[in-house]
């Protein structure tokens, strides 16, 4: 039978088994869902559906199955199942290969636990277990990871600059980059749509600097804050890091078994640089935890919480200190390394120093030499800077500058 001859369609049975090949092989539309019958010119016959890529919109034939093995019917019914997958953005040749069988969500957990057996930072794996649980897997968790599109991950990143946590956003960048990364490099996909995000990202409003204060403000502020009415515990969490210049949740999180004599070592895995880091104890801070001592002492950590939240207090307990004293949005915890920062460089105390006592470390060997190296001088800086402090809240006088002045000539050299 020739295919000219062809009265109606779908096409019947007898029609299918009786259609003539030709010089060229050619393809009749069988009537249905984009199918097709396929005759080439040694007469074998077979189906093909004619489909849209959901990824690139681009046409493509999918094979079925030849005739007669796959009946009418059987043909039929594959294409029904393609086209169910097609409306769900499902391309049916990774469907076929079993690329399916990775979801976006399987590939995340991996990565995840990667980042868990690597002893990254609690704060940091809480970071990361928020977005994954917040942002990333209610988005897409379920999709495979090869049908994860460009403007998924663009919408992830503007909801989360949406509600306006934009180092959230540039976080999000980077773990995207590294599952799909991860993803190509196992096999389960061969593109990064998280690519070039940053090219679209809206732009962060200006960063402000943590309230603090400047030198001619210390006198009140110190008056004030020995007259705290906080509790003892929290009063004296607030004296330590005004001392010591440390980070307030390097404070809270001090244990009593990191008091080494006159040092606080604090282990790596609690710093930001993941290095270990050496605090010199002034004789005000060693006084502060005498005092301390039979509050919580018998506590692993020097400022425990209350009840069963967190085993240390509250990471707003020190600036709720401050506010009490009247003053909220002008000093906070971390605002008191910039007080003792620009106090110490306006004074004239070496720069290479203060950075070793904000623990901003050199990278590579000559950042663990200088904390080595530094840590005989910053214990001098500090107690100068102790000392100062006290003085500028028992009131400085034309003397006591000079005095200091002096001290801090001779104690450099």
């Amino acid at each position: 039978m020739k295919r000219d001859q062809i009265k109606r369609r779908p096409l019947a049975d007898t029609v299918l088994a009786k259609l003539e090949p030709e010089a060229r092989e050619y393809r009749e539309n069988y009537g249905v869902d984009r199918l097709y019958f396929v005759v080439t010119p040694f007469g074998r016959k077979r189906w093909e559906l004619r489909y849209k890529k959901p990824h690139t919109g681009k046409w493509a034939w999918m094979g079925l199955g030849g005739y007669p093995d796959t009946s009418a019917k059987q043909a039929r019914g594959k294409a029904k199942q393609i086209t169910e997958l097609l409306a769900d953005g499902i391309d049916p040749i990774e469907h076929k290969s079993g690329a399916h069988e990775h979801p976006f969500r399987e590939v995340a957990e991996t990565w995840y636990r990667d980042k868990l057996d690597r002893g990254r930072a609690e704060k940091t794996l809480k970071g990361m277990r928020y977005w994954l649980d917040n942002d990333a897997l209610p988005a897409f968790g379920d999709k495979a990871i090869q049908r994860v599109t460009r403007r998924d991950c663009a919408k992830v990143q503007e909801a989360i600059e949406t509600r306006g946590a934009f180092n959230t956003a540039e976080k999000s960048r980077t773990w995207l980059n590294q599952i799909f990364g991860r993803a190509i490099a196992q096999g389960h996909t061969e593109n990064n749509p998280a690519s070039n995000l940053a090219d679209i990202a809206a732009q962060p409003p200006k960063e402000e600097r943590y309230p603090h204060l400047l030198e001619p403000e210390l006198p009140e502020f110190l008056q004030a804050l020995r007259a705290s009415p906080s509790k003892t515990i929290v009063r004296t969490a607030a004296w330590m890091v005004v001392r010591t210049a440390s980070r307030p949740g390097m404070v809270r999180w001090a244990e009593w078994s990191e008091l080494d004599g006159k040092v606080w070592r604090v282990p790596a895995e609690k710093m930001k640089m993941r290095r270990d880091h050496v605090v010199p104890l002034t004789r005000q801070v060693l006084e502060l935890l005498e005092k301390l001592r039979p509050f919580t002492g018998r506590s692993r950590y020097l400022f425990p919480g209350e009840g069963e939240k967190s085993p240390v207090i509250s990471d707003m307990a020190i600036n709720t200190c401050f506010s009490r004293l009247g003053y909220k949005g002008r000093m906070t915890g971390h605002g008191s390394r910039h007080t003792a920062k620009t106090l110490l460089a306006e004074h004239g105390w070496p720069a290479d120093w203060t950075e070793a006592m904000l623990a901003h470390t050199k990278k590579g060997l000559e950042g663990i030499y200088n904390q080595a190296e530094y840590l005989r001088y910053r214990k001098r800086m500090m107690q100068w800077y102790c000392d100062y402090l006290d003085a500028l809240e028992a009131g400085m006088t034309d003397q006591d500058r000079e005095r200091f002045r002096r001290r801090v000539e001779s104690e450099k050299s």
